[in-house]
């Protein structure tokens, strides 16, 4: 279908160095791996905490454990949990699946049983593998009825070297073995020096069955192939212009595709490290960033939030930190200039779904992104080389809209997933002639800058006006004494819906501010039907383990509170 968004305006933006489209990869993110660890076996590839992992020790770790795997009976195709945090073994359990020819699964940390038990069931998965901790609180009972046929366990200690001192935010943890569970590096320990054969993956094969928060229905597994996988590490080492000084953070969750495909893909095309440090604290994450002379991340913006906030910030050097963007939620104009007052640091946005492979839209390294003059959002960036992007109208998905419009994003290319895993009818409803249907909604600008509005669930209708969450966030933002905010919607004998903010103010403001304070502020700055009747101050807006805030969770209190 030929149209305005075909032609690609937004390629006029590119900076030099970007091409419109990039080659498409014939390797697969493990032949990525491999030529990194065969260039430079003794450079890192890891450092955790403060100690460094070579890619030549990971290369030599997952090949043994690939051959421990395949003696368990794991063939080419076969789904492996990881039930990790941010620890060396994830990388080297994601290796090692692979040069057996598995299929990743990971899965949040923070899973219950009966959780887990859906993963096991929807997957089909043969191998569950968790940190110690964590299988120490589940009843393993529960996996003899499954499909899987091994637990394995491993200890955020295991990379602690010998002697060294244990790191302050793991110091409470103790190696422990797990009745009923296999230890990991005993795997490993039993096959060093060994070698596997090729897998012969391809670019089609499922390299990870990452599962999307199911906040429309069940989890579902987004089947993120190797072709995309290695596609996206591409752009990303494109739009980033990552090169061999850099140095990652690895502060977004490795069971997220951000984590898969930001860090660990992106690092190992490039053949850079990655710091890991088992899970997001703000005070190690500014040491570090400082230790390891960070250049560049890509983390949810309740991370720069937490980190602007705290009183380290002050005690650090971060000038390294060059690349710094934010992904998985919108961003707030006012934020970004807020973090960059504090600490010289310009945020850039990053824009996609795991359904994309993390990046589908970006602002590229050395740019800012406009602001909407009509909304004051920040533009979510440029779509990505060989894709494009449309705004289609918001109920039937069929119309196309022309710029200045709000409707609904929707995104074809090599960064779409084939499908959701054994499910059909869901695969039908969002990929349909090979465009994404993303459920978000937004607008393109005449130059090819897009911006994004919400969520399709998300919009209020209040006495018959559309009321954009985002767009009352971003007033909100303005005050200085707020830190974190969430918009949401609740019932209204007579309005319909009314809208309602929930707040969490600074810490030295606690007590300062009234809610009536901040529905003045709002309703001096947009339209009457626009700002919120409601304030209630809260702790903390509560979020996903990956910073995206749980609307629905104030929905549901607020629900209920009506009730």
């Amino acid at each position: 279908m030929d149209s305005f968004y075909s032609s690609r305006p937004w390629l006029k933006n590119y900076p030099p160095h970007i091409k419109a489209d990039l080659p498409i990869p014939k390797s697969t993110p493990l032949d990525d791996f491999r030529a990194a660890a065969a260039r430079n076996p003794e450079g890192s590839a890891i450092y955790y905490f403060d100690f460094p992992v070579s890619y030549g020790e990971i290369d030599r770790l997952s090949t043994s454990l690939a051959l421990a795997f395949k003696k368990l009976g794991l063939n080419k195709g076969d789904r492996v949990i990881l039930d990790l945090q941010n620890v060396p073994q994830f990388p080297v359990c994601v290796y090692a699946a692979w040069k057996a020819g598995a299929t990743v699964v990971p899965i949040n940390p923070m899973y219950k049983e009966r959780e887990i038990s859906y993963f096991i069931e929807d997957s089909g998965a043969v191998l569950f593998i968790a940190m110690e901790e964590t299988a120490a609180g589940l009843d393993l009972s529960l996996f003899d009825k499954t499909s899987v046929k091994h637990v394995i366990t491993t200890s955020a200690l295991d990379f602690v070297p010998g002697g060294a001192p244990i790191p302050a935010s793991i110091s409470g943890l103790r190696k422990s073995r797990v009745k009923g569970a296999i230890d990991l590096m005993e795997m490993i320990r039993g096959h060093q020096g060994e070698t596997v054969p090729d897998p012969g993956l391809s670019s089609g094969d499922v390299a990870y069955l990452t599962y999307t928060s199911g906040t429309t229905g069940p989890p579902k597994g987004a089947m993120n192939t190797h072709g995309n996988i290695a596609f996206n590490a591409r752009v990303y080492e494109a739009m980033q212009k990552l090169g061999k000084m850099d140095v990652i953070l690895g502060v977004a969750p490795l069971f997220h595709v951000t984590g898969e495909v930001a860090h660990l893909a992106s690092a190992a095309l490039v053949g850079i490290p990655v710091v890991l440090y088992y899970r997001f604290d703000p005070a190690e994450t500014l040491r570090l960033i400082e230790r390891w002379r960070v250049t560049t991340t890509v983390a949810a913006i309740t991370v720069y939030i937490s980190l602007v906030n705290h009183p380290d910030i002050e005690k650090r050097d971060l000038r390294s930190l060059v690349k710094a963007y934010s992904g998985g939620a919108p961003v707030s104009d006012a934020l970004v200039k807020r973090f960059e007052e504090k600490t010289g640091l310009y945020i850039y946005n990053v824009y996609g779904m795991t359904e994309t492979n993390s990046p589908s839209h970006i602002v590229p390294w050395g740019m800012r992104a406009p602001v909407d003059p009509e909304s004051g959002a920040l533009s979510v960036g440029l779509p990505v080389p060989n894709c494009v992007a449309r705004i289609m109208d918001i109920e039937g998905g069929t119309r196309e809209l022309p710029t200045g419009e709000v409707g609904e994003i929707v995104e074809k290319g090599p960064i779409i997933v084939p499908g959701y895993w054994n499910k059909p009818d869901e695969t039908r409803h969002a990929i349909r002639d090979g465009w994404l249907h993303t459920g978000d909604v937004g607008k393109m600008d005449k130059d090819g800058w897009f911006y994004l509005v919400d969520r399709k669930k998300d919009m209020i209708v209040a006495s018959g006006f559309k009321v954009w969450p985002r767009d009352v966030e971003d007033v909100i933002y303005q005050h200085p004494a707020v830190r974190e905010a969430a918009v949401v919607g609740e019932p209204d004998p007579y309005r319909g819906e009314t809208v309602k903010a929930y707040v969490a103010l600074k810490k030295e403001m606690v007590g300062k501010v009234k809610p009536d304070e901040i529905i003045a502020f709002c309703k001096s700055r947009m339209a009457a039907y626009k700002y919120p009747r409601a304030v209630e101050f809260v702790p903390e807006i509560p979020k996903t383990l990956t910073g995206k805030f749980l609307r629905r969770s104030l929905r549901d209190k607020g629900g209920a509170a009506s009730r």
